[in-house]
């Protein structure tokens, strides 16, 4: 199996999560940045990309608290 194959089985067990993860990470990068460009013009650089890095726990935590709703439900 060529590499090429492989990268395509891989993407198609996976299109939910992948495209669940591109979504995330564009909402939270365009939520951060509107945010800072509108809320907080004067805002350090520092605390712009300290609020980009905060998506990291939140994706875990968002993607993990969806997990549990859906096992209590079932």
């Amino acid at each position: 199996m060529s590499a090429g194959e492989k990268l395509k089985d891989y993407v198609t067990e996976n299109r939910d999560g992948i495209l669940n993860d591109l979504i995330f990470a564009a909402l939270w990068v365009g939520l951060v940045s509107v945010l800072f460009e509108l809320a907080f013009p004067d805002a350090p650089t520092w605390a712009f990309y300290l609020c980009l890095a905060a998506g990291i726990p939140a994706y875990y935590g968002f993607f993990i608290s969806l997990e549990i709703a859906k096992n209590q439900q079932q």
